[in-house]
């Protein structure tokens, strides 16, 4: 008679089991509401965003906002340098530099023409990469060969680029005040040393003014007004480079201690080339009786001769790494140039541009002034970003398109300390009240994403605009589709 007692026992046995189990976790937000959330934190709403989110393997916009609205991209505008370059140059690309003799020799003198040829190589004895410098090569190779003394001209030919070294939009403090951080190096179809000269201040005593050295002498004059302070720490030192010209103002004040080199831009990049290559012949024991001539002052182009040596640059895959890895702003406007039409950067844009027609985008809202992104009148779209990402990735140099970017976390790149656990390539963009990552990233689900977050025109720490920017990264993925 009890035994239709055993069905309740039954369900109350399973149902204090399931009271035991842990509740299931709600299910995540949809990708749009997590970014709205986010850009709801700390007050961000404030800027002017502009995002694209584009899933590449199911060909849909997954979410987009301002997405056809033109926004200043700061070093995203590097994306369009460096695509740009493959597709016109190729990832195999080499620049060439030359040293060509016209003249006689005689014994160990040697009479006549040397011709420093440049192509526009950002490399040409690069600090920004490992290798012997070809300048002291060249000098200790003459000198090798017997040479001791050498008359005559050394012409520079920098008529690879026209000959205006900097575009429109630039703000005039990245070439004269940044206070030892010098962003606007100017381009130059003969460059050397990233077309800076190294300036080094040693303190003196107590109110008196610190010395200064510079190599190879002669390129740049020195306006001297800082002094030496008393402090032990604590420097106020600033160079200012007066505009156009070659005239450094040093004031400010360095402590007893201080001892230091700077990097400063230099106006006259051919000058700069051939007073160090004459620097580089008499380091290697090699009298030197040469007029220094920019090929441009003559009324007719001299004969080249016969080539002596030639430096080959690393292929343009390396190349645009730097550009984009690093965000180096000199070696972007060298590219720009190299492949713009008539070496300039009005060229450079039109050729861009062309370029991103080819491959289906609207230009009509884009603006592009140089290679690097400096320019304050530069203006590209999340949506152009993204279609344009998304058209290299199907490219011929998609590979080295993509070994270009940072990783997340990667060391000695501008992700070096963020999204160090999202599998994640982009690149990053900064200037004043300007905020930009664009790249690629992958779904939970594993498929390919192309985005591209740019923020204007905000007035809140920059610091929270780059965390919504990681954390919207983030969201897109680790939400799959709804």
């Amino acid at each position: 008679m009890r035994q239709p007692l055993a069905r309740p026992l039954l369900l109350s046995a399973l149902l204090g089991v399931l009271l035991l189990l842990p509740a299931p976790s709600p299910a995540p937000p949809p990708l749009a509401d997590r970014i709205d959330e986010l850009l709801g934190r700390w007050e961000v709403d404030e800027a002017f965003w502009g995002i694209a989110v584009y899933d590449i393997d199911a060909q849909e916009m997954i979410f987009s906002r301002n997405a056809e609205q033109a926004f200043l991209p700061a070093s995203n505008q590097k994306l369009i340098t460096s695509a740009t370059a493959l597709d016109v140059l190729g990832s195999t690309h080499r620049y060439e530099t030359m040293l060509h003799y016209n003249g006689t020799t005689e014994g160990a003198v040697m009479r006549g023409d040397l011709i420093l040829d440049g192509s526009g190589d950002p490399t040409f004895g690069s600090t920004q990469v490992r290798g012997e410098d070809p300048l002291e090569v060249w000098s200790q190779r003459l000198a090798d060969m017997g040479v001791e003394r050498i008359e005559g001209r050394l012409i520079g030919d920098d008529d690879a680029f026209d000959d205006r070294p900097y575009p429109e939009g630039w703000t005039v403090n990245y070439i004269t005040d940044q206070k030892g951080r010098y962003i606007g190096n100017s381009a130059g179809g003969l460059s050397y040393r990233d077309n800076v000269v190294p300036v080094r201040v040693q303190a003196t005593s107590p109110g008196a003014p610190p010395t200064v050295a510079i190599q190879p002498e002669g390129v740049v004059s020195v306006n001297n007004r800082a002094t030496t302070g008393s402090r032990w720490r604590g420097s106020t030192l600033q160079i200012n480079r007066t505009f156009s010209t070659n005239q450094l103002v040093l004031t400010g004040s360095v402590a007893r201690s201080y001892s230091g080199t700077l990097a400063v831009p230099i106006s006259d990049p051919t000058l700069f080339t051939l007073r160090s290559f004459v620097k580089h012949l008499r380091d290697a024991g090699i009298e030197t009786d040469l007029e220094l001539v920019d090929v441009d002052d003559l009324e007719d182009r001299p004969n080249p001769g016969d080539p002596l040596f030639v430096e080959y640059s690393r292929p343009l895959a390396e190349i645009a790494a730097v550009v984009n890895k690093e965000s180096n702003n000199f070696y972007a406007e060298q590219l720009f140039r190299t492949y713009g039409w008539g070496g300039s950067a009005r060229g450079a844009a039109r050729r861009s541009k062309s370029f991103l027609r080819e491959a289906d985008i609207n230009t009509r809202k884009l603006l592009i002034h140089d290679g690097s992104g400096l320019s304050r009148k530069d203006l590209v779209t999340p949506q152009a970003m993204v279609k344009l990402l998304t058209h290299m990735n199907d490219h011929e140099e998609r590979e080295a398109f993509l070994a270009s970017l940072p990783r997340g976390g990667e060391a000695n790149t501008t992700l070096d300390y963020r999204l160090n656990q999202i599998t994640v390539r982009a690149k990053t963009g900064s200037l004043e009240f300007v905020r930009a990552l664009s790249g690629y990233t992958e779904r939970a689900n594993g498929n390919r994403v192309a985005f591209s977050l740019l923020a204007n025109n905000y007035t809140g720490p920059s610091y929270r605009i780059s965390r919504t920017i990681d954390d919207i990264v983030r969201a897109v993925a680790t939400t799959g589709p709804q």
